[in-house]
């Protein structure tokens, strides 16, 4: 299953080969992570530690969640052509505020049969959502990161920035979500399809059977937690962008429970058109050039929404404008 496989599976996904990165060990570090450049590891209590690194100057703050399993230097390092970089995500962002990106207990990045892991402190699996916003929540707190926050999440992590803005409501001007995981998703299988989804969301490739640490998460209780929270709190008028991706993704032919790669895209698909329709004045806008990876293949889409989106907590009439009349970010 390659919906949201993790970066061991990159290669394969994008069919490029992805270079070897130095794994660079933080040292431990006292907060803050108010101004000026900050990378290392924040004490959020209980003997834990996560993984932050920020950059930049202005308000609002951008915080980059990631993907299930994958840690925050996908937001920061050109995996598709090392030898020329191009600007990607969490670089761009510094360019008009500040940002900041952080690592998930369990996540990794796989380059070269060279596994990294997580730098932030392992903690007993399987999560849920509930569980990773806390996490976030509390970090932004330790780490004295100033809000307001513009929310930008990809794929699983998209689910869990909605989670969060209902969650912490006062905190959240702004979002764009990246080829997001909706809790949406079940309702457009058969029980048995969802059944059999959920058990193939997070399989142990290869590459990762040997990290005793990797992330999992409870899928069903996870999404209902997003379900009851964004029922009782909705988001509130805030810009918002939704970035999809513009190709389908390659599938095993042999799915279980009924499921295959066309009725997965098309599951997809509605959820993301239902995601556009959470505010009524929503950008969607569809990565042409994009498999699932969209801050991978396609990173100016993704730090062009961040600006239109922080540009229209600056200056409220500028979303109107952009809203209108405008293909894309």
């Amino acid at each position: 299953m390659r919906l949201i496989y993790g970066v061991a599976l990159i290669a394969l996904l994008l069919g490029v080969p992805i270079p070897a990165v130095a794994q660079s060990t933080p040292a431990a570090s006292s907060p803050t992570a108010a101004r000026g450049g900050f990378t290392g590891l924040v004490d959020i209590g209980d003997g834990r530690r996560l993984y932050l690194e920020c950059a930049g100057q202005g308000s609002p703050t951008v915080v980059l969640e990631s993907g299930f399993r994958t840690r925050a230097d996908l937001w920061s390092d050109d995996l598709i052509q090392p030898e020329a970089p191009r600007t990607m995500v969490f670089p761009g962002v510094t360019a008009f505020t500040r940002v900041c990106a952080y690592d998930r207990p369990g996540t990794a990045t796989v380059t070269e049969d060279v596994l990294l892991p997580s730098r932030s402190d392992p903690v007993e699996m399987p999560r849920t959502a509930a569980g990773s916003v806390h996490d976030l929540h509390t970090l932004l707190e330790a780490a004295d990161v100033p809000g307001p926050y513009v929310l930008v999440g990809h794929s699983y992590g998209g689910m869990l920035m909605r989670l969060y803005a209902s969650t912490y409501p006062d905190e959240v001007v702004g979002m764009v979500l990246v080829d997001a995981f909706s809790e949406g998703l079940e309702e457009q299988m058969t029980a048995e399809q969802w059944t059999a989804y959920a058990t193939i969301f997070q399989p142990v490739p290869e590459a990762l059977a040997g990290y005793s640490d990797l992330e999992f998460t409870d899928l069903d209780l996870s999404a209902s937690q997003v379900r009851d929270a964004t029922d009782a709190v909705p988001l509130p008028p805030l810009p918002l962008v939704v970035l999809s991706r513009g190709r389908p993704m390659a599938m095993p032919a042999d799915l279980p429970g009924g499921l295959t790669g066309e009725g997965l895209e098309r599951a997809w698909t509605a959820e993301q058109d239902r995601l556009a329709t959470l505010l009524p004045v929503t950008r969607h806008v569809i990565a042409g050039e994009s498999e699932h990876y969209i801050q991978l293949q396609q990173p100016e889409l993704v730090i062009a929404a961040a600006q239109q989106v922080v540009d229209a907590v600056r200056d409220p009439g500028s979303w109107e404008t952009a809203t209108t009349g405008t293909p894309g970010p």
